[in-house]
C-alpha cells in the first residue's frame, strides 16, 4: 500500500479523515446554536471522557459549526498553573472580531472591556511588561471588569460581549480545552457567569471539555452546575462506527478491508479512536495490497503497539516520578486482582486502600504520589475512596512494561 497515500492521522487533537460516531453531539449542537440565537434558553455544553476518545476532535468540531453559523468563537486550553484572564482574553478578542459589529464604537468599548480584564491580573503597580495586552488598540475601560474578584469581572465581561452578540442577531461560543485544569476560583467564576447569562437570556455559551471527574469539579464548586450544563459522556465507538472510520478513508483512497480485517481491528482497538487511527495507519503501511485481510492486521500489530507505547503510553508514563510509576503499576496490579476474570476493565478502577495493599503500605503514606498524579492529568478519582486511569488501558501498558 502507498504509504504516501496513507489517510489515517494519529495525533494530539488531530481531526480524523472521518468522524464517525458523533452525530448525535453534532447534530445536538446544531439545535443549541438555533435556538440561543433566536433568544431560546438553552444550556452550556461539557464533553467528558478519557483521553484518546476525541474529546479536542469533537470540540473543535463544534466550533466549526459556530463559525459557520456566523457565531464568534475563541478557544482556550486550560492549565492548572495559568488564571483563566489571559487566555480567556485572547479568546473573547478573536470572538468579537469574528462578530464583525457595523458599530466600531460599540466594539471597541468591548474590546476595552477584554483588555480591562486582561490587565487586572497584573495589578495596576506592575511593570509595563507585565501589563499584559492581548493585541487590542482600544483602551481600557476603567471601571468593568476590572474590580480584581474575577467572578465579578467574568460576569460583567461575558454579560457586555453577549450583548454585542446580540445586537447583531448572533451568538458567541468560548470552547474550553481541559476544563478540568481550571483553579477554584476560575471555575467557580465561570459557574457564576454562565447562570447570570441564561437567566438573562444571552447568546453566549461555553462549551467545555475535561476527564471524566470534570462534573464533580463543577458540582464542587456551585451545587447548580448540575443543572447549569448538558453534560455529554464520549466514550469508545460502537462497532459499526469503528468500522465506518476505517472503511470511508480506505474507500476514498480505492482500498477496503475484508470483514475478518474490520473484526479484528475491533479486537485489537476496543473502538477506542485514537486506537483506530494509529492502527489504520500501521496496517495501511505493511498491507502488501488491498483488500486489507486480517492477517495484515496481525502483521502489523507489533507495529501499531510500539506506536502507541511511545507516543500514547510512553509520553505519559516519563512524566511521573519514581514513586509515582510504583503507585501506577500497584493500581494496574489491583485491577487484575480485583477482577472477577483476572482482566482489569480498560481505565483499571481500583480502591485506594486495594493499592496501598499491592504496595504494602498504609493509604496516607502514599497520598503525595497520589495527589501528583491526579494533578498531572494521569489518574482520576471518579468517586471517594477509588481512582481510574485517565487513558485506557494503561494498565495493561504498565505490565508489558514491567
Amino acid at each position: 500500500m502507498d504509504p504516501i497515500r496513507n489517510p489515517y492521522a494519529p495525533g494530539a487533537g488531530q481531526r480524523p479523515p472521518e468522524l464517525a460516531g458523533r452525530d448525535e453531539q453534532l447534530t445536538a449542537f446544531e439545535v443549541v446554536l438555533e435556538r440561543v440565537a433566536r433568544g431560546r434558553p438553552e444550556r452550556s455544553l461539557v464533553l467528558t471522557g478519557l483521553r484518546g476518545v476525541g474529546k479536542t476532535v469533537l470540540l473543535n468540531a463544534l466550533r466549526s459549526a459556530a463559525v459557520r453559523k456566523g457565531w464568534g468563537t475563541g478557544k482556550l486550553e486550560a492549565r492548572p498553573d495559568q488564571s483563566l484572564r489571559r487566555p480567556l482574553s485572547s479568546a473573547l478578542h478573536q470572538a468579537v472580531r469574528e462578530l464583525g459589529h457595523p458599530e466600531p464604537d460599540e466594539a471597541d468599548h468591548v474590546l476595552g472591556v477584554i483588555r480591562s480584564f486582561a490587565q487586572r491580573e497584573a495589578g495596576a503597580d506592575a511593570k509595563l511588561r507585565d501589563r499584559w495586552s492581548p493585541g487590542i488598540a482600544a483602551p481600557a475601560v476603567r471601571g468593568r471588569a476590572d474590580s480584581g474578584d474575577v467572578e465579578i469581572d467574568l460576569v460583567e465581561l461575558l454579560t457586555d460581549v453577549g450583548g454585542l452578540a446580540a445586537d447583531v442577531g448572533k451568538g458567541v461560543a468560548v470552547f474550553i480545552d481541559e476544563m478540568q485544569d481550571l483553579g477554584t476560583d476560575d471555575v467557580s467564576a465561570l459557574c457564576a457567569a454562565c447562570h447570570e447569562l441564561s437567566q438573562n437570556g444571552l447568546p453566549v455559551i461555553v462549551v467545555g471539555a475535561g476527564l471524566p471527574h470534570l462534573p464533580a469539579v463543577l458540582s464542587a464548586s456551585k451545587s447548580y452546575s448540575e443543572r447549569l450544563f448538558s453534560y455529554q459522556r464520549i466514550d469508545r465507538l460502537s462497532r459499526e462506527a469503528a468500522d465506518r472510520a476505517l472503511v470511508a478513508p480506505a474507500a476514498e483512497e480505492e482500498a477496503a478491508f475484508t470483514p475478518d480485517a474490520l473484526a479484528a481491528m475491533y479486537d485489537a482497538t476496543r473502538g477506542y479512536p485514537y486506537f483506530i487511527q494509529a492502527y489504520g495507519r500501521s496496517v495501511w503501511d505493511l498491507a502488501p495490497r488491498t483488500p486489507i485481510t486480517a492477517d495484515d492486521v496481525a502483521v502489523a500489530g507489533p507495529e501499531a503497539e510500539a506506536e502507541l507505547a511511545v507516543g500514547f503510553f510512553g509520553s505519559r508514563y516519563e512524566r511521573a516520578t519514581p514513586a509515582e510509576r510504583d503507585y501506577l503499576r500497584a493500581m494496574a496490579d489491583a485491577a487484575v486482582a480485583s477482577s472477577d476474570d483476572g482482566v482489569e476493565d480498560p481505565v483499571g478502577s481500583v480502591a485506594t486502600a486495594d493499592v496501598a495493599g499491592v504496595l504494602g503500605k498504609k493509604p496516607q503514606s502514599l497520598s503525595p504520589a497520589r495527589d501528583a498524579l491526579l494533578k498531572k492529568g494521569l489518574i482520576y478519582s471518579g468517586e471517594r475512596g477509588r481512582i481510574a486511569f485517565t487513558v485506557p488501558h494503561f494498565g495493561r501498558y504498565l505490565r508489558t512494561q514491567a
